[in-house]
């Protein structure tokens, strides 16, 4: 068919799929990681303070006292590729783009910092994607994950004249091809170990135990992964929450009460994972396997292992093809 003289251009039709993850500073410096912190904990699902007290708190003491100490953190896991969180992230889009050809545009996007949400959807649909599935990688569903995600996306698709179709993954803490995945990937680390744990932490990110009370579902789609996955390897896990921020009561046990408990009550070897991050990141390789085995150390523990996430292996990636493939079903 012959376009009309004057006519705006038209791109190809063409499926887009974009993957989202939590964010990182651009840099692990002050002033990089203050501007991470002031959009994320502007965040309204992230922190739910009335903004009327929480904004004169975060600008005037958090946001002058956090950014050095979380640099400082950010700096023991920077690489010569960036932010573990970022590269990690990057190369799911790529390894999936390779698997998915030319039925689909892959690409990523953070919640917070770069590329953004809203860029990469201009960008993809300015490409030609008219319809897309944006895929929050975060296997259990939380207002301050997943729905923020979803917030920023159809924010950016209220601006625009002629929206794609879209389509969005859901939570996918109890799907077999997760558990799956999850279950050869510590097998697979504990095969590599030099000595047998005692017991098997699993971590998950924390979150205000208000949440709970208020109907966010996260808490129960931990509790069901980890029984799930407890099943599947035969084996007792010990199920713990991290990264605790503020005063309020959070989510409980907590990891690093977890681990010097166990240490002090005589379990000496310990092996940990984190089966709610889809990428290594600050929370994993500080957080856990620094912090976590100082601390179960110093309480008497003697073995410690912190087994790594899915991130862009192949493990990792054949779950994550096929959520994507049959959430594409229809389109491609």
């Amino acid at each position: 068919m012959t376009l009309p003289i004057n006519h705006p251009p038209v791109a190809t039709p063409k499926i887009g799929v974009l993957l989202v993850n939590l964010g990182t500073p651009d840099a692990p410096t002050k002033s990089a990681v203050k501007r991470y912190l002031k959009q994320f904990l502007s965040d309204r699902r992230v922190v739910e303070i009335p903004q009327i007290i929480w904004q004169p708190i975060l600008r005037g003491i958090i946001l002058n006292t956090r950014p050095q100490k979380s640099a400082q953190a950010y700096a023991k896991v920077w690489t010569d590729k960036g932010s573990p969180l970022a590269f990690f992230t990057a190369g799911q889009a790529d390894v999936l783009q390779a698997r998915m050809g030319e039925s689909a545009d892959v690409r990523y996007a953070m919640r917070y910092g770069n590329p953004s949400v809203a860029d990469q959807l201009s960008a993809m649909k300015k490409a030609g994607c008219n319809r897309i599935l944006i895929a929050p990688m975060y296997p259990q569903y939380s207002g301050a994950t997943t729905g923020t995600v979803l917030d920023e996306a159809y924010a950016t698709l209220t601006a625009m004249r002629w929206h794609p179709a879209i389509r969005t993954l859901p939570a996918y803490h109890d799907d077999a091809a997760y558990i799956g995945a999850l279950k050869t990937s510590i097998e697979a680390s504990l095969a590599g170990l030099d000595f047998e744990p005692d017991a098997i932490v699993i971590s998950f990110h924390g979150m205000p135990e208000r949440t709970l009370q208020l109907g966010d579902p996260y808490h129960c789609h931990c509790q069901k992964t980890a029984r799930l996955l407890s099943e599947a390897m035969g084996r007792e896990l010990v199920v713990s929450f991290q990264s605790r921020f503020g005063r309020a009561k959070w989510l409980e046990p907590a990891t690093d009460d977890t681990l010097m408990r166990l240490a002090r009550d005589g379990t000496k070897k310990v092996a940990i994972f984190a089966p709610g991050f889809s990428v290594d990141c600050l929370e994993t390789l500080e957080e856990l396997a620094m912090q976590g085995h100082e601390q179960f150390e110093e309480a008497g523990g003697t073995h410690y292992a912190y087994m790594p996430c899915l991130n862009d292996g192949d493990v990792g990636m054949d779950m994550v093809e096929r959520i994507i493939r049959r959430e594409l079903a229809g389109w491609i």
